[in-house]
């Protein structure tokens, strides 16, 4: 597997100014990675003509030698499907100019002012299908694959996602399995990433410190959809069984790209080589 990173790894440092998206190129050349995923292109692309800025950042990919993996957008059908899918399809253009191979955008946060349960879930599973459906199609005339990310805590479940896959019917959109945000919907994510296994495009590697309930655990922790607390980790580190996943992930014939996807609270650079140096040693050992 092609071992990535996605830029969002680098967000404390570009937010507090220590390093541009440039910068991020670069380190992640540095510490070793393969290849790299953009998760928008944050301050540096505010005014600019979005095609121009991705036909710069993925020359400064090509000189750094690294492969561009997929692009990665933010996105609600619950807020209008046709106006979204129109959005998003401008989204494709700009993972067609980036190189991208593939694009991953989200489904929705639910239905505002509701609890967002199962049978919400149902409600809204035909109306996200229409959307993901309207993107995907376009996408394939550009030669990008779509993919809905286990994220958002509504459409996060293992279960969940496979139904939608099922219900857009593509085959150029399938999912983005993230090891460890299984567990912000309280999943075991052994049994959900086989269950997703054979729907993956794209993984990243993420891992999860895990604290029985109890009372709030201060700065840097959050809750599952059922009151878990969780925080971010580097790769190797936390609960996850990482190693274990990606077994699961080979048997089932997966063959793409495996990126990590760091939100901890530890230095990002460091956490990011240590991760790397962890995730290369259990890819090795497959």
């Amino acid at each position: 597997m092609k071992l990535g990173v996605s830029s969002y790894s680098f967000s404390r440092y570009v937010h507090e100014g220590r390093m541009d998206l440039f910068g991020v190129i670069k380190a992640t050349a540095e510490i070793g990675f393969e290849g790299i995923e953009f998760s928008g292109f944050g301050p540096d692309g505010e005014g600019a003509d979005p095609i121009e800025f991705a036909h710069k950042v993925k020359d400064a990919c090509a000189e750094a030698k690294l492969t561009v993996m997929s692009w990665t957008i933010g996105a609600d059908f619950l807020k209008g499907v046709d106006e979204e899918i129109a959005r998003l399809r401008g989204q494709v253009d700009i993972a067609a100019a980036l190189g991208a191979p593939m694009m991953r955008h989200d489904a929705t946060g639910g239905f505002p002012g509701r609890a967002n349960g199962l049978a919400d879930y149902i409600e809204a599973l035909p109306i996200v299908a229409k959307g993901y459906a309207g993107v995907t199609e376009y996408a394939a005339t550009k030669g990008v694959k779509t993919m809905i990310e286990n994220h958002g805590f509504f459409f996060q479940d293992s279960d969940r996602v496979e139904a939608l896959i099922a219900k857009v019917a593509n085959r150029n959109f399938g999912a983005l399995v993230d090891i460890g945000n299984f567990l912000c919907a309280d999943e075991e994510p052994m049994r959900a990433v086989k269950r997703l296994a054979p729907h993956a495009f794209h993984v990243h590697a993420k891992d999860f410190h895990i604290k029985p309930p109890c009372a709030d655990p201060g700065d840097g922790w959050f809750r599952s959809r059922g009151g878990v607390p969780l925080r971010g980790a580097i790769v190797g580190h936390g609960n996850v069984n990482i190693p274990g996943c990606l077994a699961l992930l080979e048997d089932a014939g997966y063959e793409g790209c495996l990126s990590i996807e760091f939100e901890g609270m530890e230095d990002n650079r460091r956490a990011l080589e240590i991760g790397f140096a962890n995730l290369k040693r259990y890819a090795a050992g497959l």
